[in-house]
C-alpha cells in the first residue's frame, strides 16, 4: 500500500487537515473505544502533526509532543490508525516516520509515551521499553514506555 505522509506544525495546518486529523480522533478515541474525554486538550498548538493519508483520506495519525509537555521527555501521542489500515503495517510505517521526525527536530532524546496496554508488544517491537508507571487514563489500561536511541 502506498501512503504519502505530511508532517506540520500546528500553525501550518490547513483547516481541512485540522478537521481530518479531530474526526479521527474523535471516530476512534471517542466513539470506537467509548471514552468521553476532553480530547482538545490544549497541546496540539505546541505540537507538530504527522499525517498519514491514502488517497485523500487520512489513515493515520501521530502528535510529536515537545519535552515537558506531556513528560520530561519528547514525547509520541494521539497515535491511531483509521479500521480500514489496521493490520496493514500502516501503524508501524506511522510510529516509524514519528520517531524519525521526533529525531529531525529535537534530536536523538529519549522518547516517553503513554501507551494503551494492550498495545504494549506493538511497541515493545518497535524498541520502546516498559517502564513500571502503568495508569488508568479514561478508565483504559495505560503504561509508560520509554525508547533511548543508541548512542
Amino acid at each position: 500500500m502506498s501512503y504519502q505522509n505530511i508532517f506540520k506544525a500546528f500553525e501550518a495546518l490547513s483547516v481541512n487537515e485540522l478537521y481530518q486529523i479531530l474526526r479521527l480522533r474523535n471516530e476512534v478515541f471517542v466513539v470506537e473505544q467509548n471514552c468521553n474525554y476532553q480530547d482538545a486538550d490544549g497541546k496540539d498548538q505546541h505540537c507538530h502533526h504527522l499525517m498519514m493519508f491514502k488517497d485523500e483520506m487520512l489513515v493515520a495519525y501521530a502528535r510529536l509532543v515537545p519535552a515537558g509537555l506531556s513528560f520530561d521527555e519528547v514525547s509520541i501521542g494521539r497515535v491511531i490508525t483509521h479500521s480500514s489500515v489496521r493490520g496493514t503495517g500502516a501503524g508501524k510505517l506511522l510510529m516509524q516516520a514519528a520517531m524519525d521526525k521526533s529525531r529531525e527536530i529535537y534530536g536523538d532524546e529519549v522518547i516517553r509515551i503513554g501507551a494503551q496496554t494492550y498495545a504494549k508488544d506493538f511497541y515493545a517491537r518497535l524498541g520502546f521499553e516498559e517502564t513500571d508507571i502503568e495508569f488508568m487514563e479514561d478508565e483504559i489500561p495505560h503504561l509508560e514506555m520509554v525508547f533511548r536511541p543508541a548512542h
